[in-house]
């Protein structure tokens, strides 16, 4: 039996040290990439022998056309449980089994926090004149007690949000298509009734939802139209949530007054974006799930995925995209 296996997309390095692979020493020969593979060629030509794959979230797609230039490959481990970039039918048709591992949604809210906190609070702007040795104090923030957070998702992770947001001293509303007031109500904060209310009323708009057919461009040119030239929005969850044209043309006409940023359509983002040279953005490079705790947490659960398939009882199975 072939039992070769690939650590994709391990950018840090960290992806052997992080987490005991010692489990799998006399069953297992492990390789880590710590570089993206731009095409599909490069990715077959180093991994057309491995039977087992991890995938570190969703940096590198595994598309029906790839997954058939891959016939060696019988496991595919996502890091989380949830991967738009894998063609889960297409794997089921070759026989591969996909798995997926335990993470946690603590690092994006926290992340979440820190854009929001770095837009109202002007710190890369004064952060690049202090080292630069220019103005001290060029900017005027904002506070956050007294503002509205407008939570788009109130699940696990959007929840968190809005327990934070409250303990800053914030009112906090939220929506999604099949929020109900009486969650609302246990998680003590406002029902927005509807989207336009939620976008009207905010001061700081932050998405917590799930990428599917029905979420990708929830917010475009009209929804954006409907926010206060005040307002800010955050995205943490998923780029194609909110429509990148329409985002990219509100930000340069002031239409909101800036945007908070960790998801992108393309990932890395080209250079040249707008949004790597935009005034009124933050943007960081999908670090939301980036922490070692988390690491640790998700590739612990690869090496459990493997050990389990190995053992002819594959745990986290995914059938389906979640």
């Amino acid at each position: 039996m072939n039992r070769r296996c690939a650590i994709l997309d391990d950018y840090q390095s960290v992806a052997l040290t992080i987490a005991d692979w010692t489990p799998l020493a006399d069953l297992v020969d492990v390789r880590a990439f710590n570089h993206h593979f731009d095409t599909d060629d490069e990715l077959v030509a180093a991994i057309e022998d491995c039977a087992i794959v991890v995938a570190m979230r969703e940096r590198t797609p595994f598309t029906r056309a790839l997954l058939g230039r891959l016939p060696s490959l019988k496991l595919l481990v996502t890091t989380g449980m949830r991967n738009a970039s894998i063609d889960v039918a297409a794997a089921a048709d070759h026989g591969i089994v996909v798995c997926g591992t335990p993470t946690s949604g603590q690092p994006a809210a926290e992340l979440t926090w820190a854009l929001i906190l770095a837009l109202l609070r002007r710190l890369p702007q004064e952060h690049g004149a202090l080292r630069a040795g220019g103005a001290w104090q060029s900017t005027i923030g904002n506070d956050l007690a007294g503002k509205q957070l407008g939570v788009i998702g109130l699940g696990k992770l959007g929840t968190r949000v809005a327990a934070v947001g409250k303990a800053f001293g914030m009112n906090v509303a939220a929506w999604s298509r099949n929020l109900t007031a009486d969650r609302c109500a246990a998680a003590s904060v406002t029902f927005a009734t509807s989207l336009d209310a939620l976008l009207e009323s905010s001061d700081i708009v932050t998405l917590h939802v799930v990428l599917s057919a029905r979420t990708k461009g929830l917010l475009g040119e009209r929804e954006l139209n409907r926010m206060k030239p005040t307002a800010i929005l955050i995205n943490t969850s998923r780029g194609p949530l909110v429509d990148e044209p329409a985002l990219i043309a509100a930000l340069s006409a002031g239409t909101i007054a800036g945007a908070g940023l960790d998801v992108f359509d393309v990932e890395p983002l080209p250079p040249g974006h707008p949004f790597r040279s935009l005034p009124n953005v933050v943007a960081t490079p999908h670090l939301g799930y980036v922490t070692a705790e988390n690491y640790r947490t998700l590739y612990a659960g690869a090496v459990a995925d493997i050990v389990a398939w190995l053992d002819g009882r594959p745990i986290r199975v995914i059938l389906e995209h979640a």
